[in-house]
């Protein structure tokens, strides 16, 4: 039992251990957070199932197959919380940072609208991660106000995060 036991930590290990050094602690906090959210069965690995009750219970559904096969292929073997970590550490070198604050809303909207209902992203800023303060909540859709049927446009956020507020009036 032992030699399969130290094959599992290696693996748990990931191949690289010099992800940790590529974010602050607060970071890497943050994205166990994520992990753990992700992780709905808390084997300590992300599978299809996980993506597929985390979508489900971000409200989509109706999610192929093969788009979850697609998601868990982009990692080379399991994906433990090294791994996951490693996978933004390389998605995010590079990036611009409009571009890994927009996929970050994206996640949170498998249709594609380009917006998220005002109730589901207070609920997020609220309770996960770095959550927000009723006041920063107040602040927040007082910058970025929900349309009439009650949806925030995520890309005027991301633009105004990333480049400031242009005011056209």
């Amino acid at each position: 039992m032992a030699p399969k036991k130290a094959k599992r930590r290696q693996a748990a290990e990931g191949g690289s251990s010099n992800v940790f050094s590529m974010f602050e602690q607060s970071q890497i906090q943050e994205y166990k957070e994520a992990f753990t959210v992700i992780d709905q069965n808390r084997d300590g690995i992300i599978s299809k199932d996980d993506l597929r009750d985390t979508l489900a219970a971000m409200g989509s559904m109706n999610v192929k197959n093969e788009e979850l096969e697609a998601m868990v292929k982009e990692a080379s073997g399991p994906i433990n919380f090294t791994v996951f970590l490693t996978m933004f550490g390389e998605k995010l070198k590079g990036a611009d940072p409009e571009d890994a604050i927009m996929a970050a809303f994206k996640v949170l909207d498998p249709e594609a609208t380009g917006t998220i209902k005002k109730d589901f992203l207070q609920e997020m800023l609220t309770t996960q991660c770095d959550r927000f303060t009723p006041e920063e909540i107040k602040n927040f859709f007082t910058a970025f106000p929900p349309d009439v049927a009650g949806n925030v446009d995520y890309k005027n956020v991301c633009y105004v995060i990333t480049h400031g507020e242009e005011k056209e009036e």
